[in-house]
Parts: structure tokens; C-alpha cells; sequence
């Protein structure tokens, strides 16, 4: 397995890219893989007393093999709920790719087998000006999973940024259906539709969940084949 890594995108904010990521993580921590997370920038975060911390990366942290201080699984903490790089701008900090590389790159040294990266929001997420969350994973030459909200309006959103990672040279091992909306109109339709527009597997269909644990939501979860043992 040349590559460790793995990037988590999603085709929107709120599409529970942590809760599959974290259930990837369990999965492959059992079936002995070694692994590590990271979301290299992170808004929406609070101090409770030992800085500013995201849920989020508090999750990944916890369900990770490799054990690694909070400061490492999420680099930059950004405390409004807002696109990373209004949150960056309003406290007088800019953002990079080249940055957020070195960060990541970190992590892909340590002694893992698979070495997870969780993106913001979605595909295209600005970083500054000129570059997007994106650029980190070309840069890292990142195979991507992309995780569809079902909900109303999820197709399009889904084939864009299935199109998008495409364009930007990047691999899809996989996708997996996340319900979000289990009201969703033929929701069983839209998942049929989605795993024939796709050329790549997919991964799993997760159910709205009351329990959303690592371990629930793994087991409805395949790793990549790249990962599999």
C-alpha cells in the first residue's frame, strides 16, 4: 500500500463528513490497520479551557489509533462558524495550502498505515484569493472519498463535485450515500440513481442514526481497496 493517505470531502457543509470519517477510522482500526487523522483547519471552535477546540477534530482525535495532542490533529483553529477564510481574516491570520501541506505531511511521517485527512465544507472551499482546500489535496496527490448528504438537491451537488475532483487529476476510490434527510423523496431512487452516474464504488449507505458512534456507523461501511487487508 504505497499511498497512506485519504482525504474526506463532502458535497456540502453539514453532510456528516465526521461521522463517516470517524467510522472509517474504527473500520480500519479493525482490521488491524494503523491509523492517524487531521483536519488541518477548523471553524467553528470554543475554548473550554485548553484553547480553542473543534468537535469535529476532538472526534477524529479519540477514534485514531495513533494518539497525537489536539494542536496536531487540527492545526488551525478558527472560533467563528464561518468559511475558514472569512473566520482566518476577521483574527488577522491568512491562510495557505503550502501551510496546511506541511501540516499534513506531518502526520503521513508518523508510523501508520492510513493517515485520514477531513476537509471543510465542501470541495472548493476558499483558503485565500487564489487557492482552495483542494489544493491541499492535489498537493498531496490525495485519493478522495466523497460523502453525499441525501437530501433534496444532493444529485447535482454530488456530480459536480465528483466532476470537479476529477478535473484537478485527483483519484475517487469511493463514495458513500449519508442520509441525512430520511424523508427524503424516493430516497431509495436517488441512492440507485447515484450508483449508476458513478464510475467509482461505493462504500456504503448510512442510515439516520440516533446513536452515532464510530463503531455504529463503520459497520455499515467498506474500506477502500486500497486499504483492505
Amino acid at each position: 500500500m504505497a499511498n497512506k493517505w485519504l482525504f474526506i470531502s463532502g458535497t456540502d457543509t453539514d453532510v456528516g463528513k465526521t461521522a463517516i470519517a470517524t467510522g472509517l477510522l474504527w473500520a480500519a482500526n479493525n482490521a488491524g490497520l494503523r491509523t492517524a487523522a487531521i483536519k488541518p483547519v477548523a471553524a467553528g471552535c470554543e475554548d473550554s479551557g485548553a484553547g480553542l477546540q473543534n468537535d469535529d477534530a476532538l472526534q477524529l482525535q479519540a477514534i485514531a489509533s495513533h494518539k497525537l495532542p489536539y494542536q496536531q490533529v487540527n492545526p488551525v483553529a478558527l472560533e467563528a462558524a464561518i468559511a475558514p477564510h472569512i473566520a482566518a481574516q476577521e483574527v488577522g491570520k491568512t491562510l495557505s495550502a503550502s501551510r496546511l501541506v506541511g501540516f499534513c505531511r506531518g502526520v503521513a511521517m508518523l508510523p501508520v498505515d492510513m493517515a485520514l485527512i477531513e476537509g471543510a465544507g465542501g470541495w472548493r472551499v476558499p483558503l485565500n484569493n487564489r487557492e482552495t482546500l483542494a489544493d491541499v489535496a492535489r498537493e498531496l496527490s490525495c485519493p478522495v472519498i466523497i460523502v453525499v448528504g441525501m437530501r433534496l438537491g444532493c444529485l447535482n451537488h454530488a456530480l459536480l463535485t465528483a466532476e470537479a475532483i476529477r478535473r484537478d487529476g485527483l483519484q475517487i476510490v469511493g463514495w458513500v450515500a449519508n442520509v441525512i434527510d430520511p424523508d427524503m423523496p424516493r430516497l431509495d431512487e436517488n441512492i440507485a440513481t447515484l450508483k449508476r452516474l458513478f464510475n467509482e464504488p461505493c462504500l456504503g449507505v448510512v442510515p439516520r442514526l440516533t446513536n452515532l458512534t464510530p463503531e455504529q456507523v463503520g459497520g455499515y461501511l467498506s474500506l477502500p481497496a486500497e486499504f483492505e487487508r
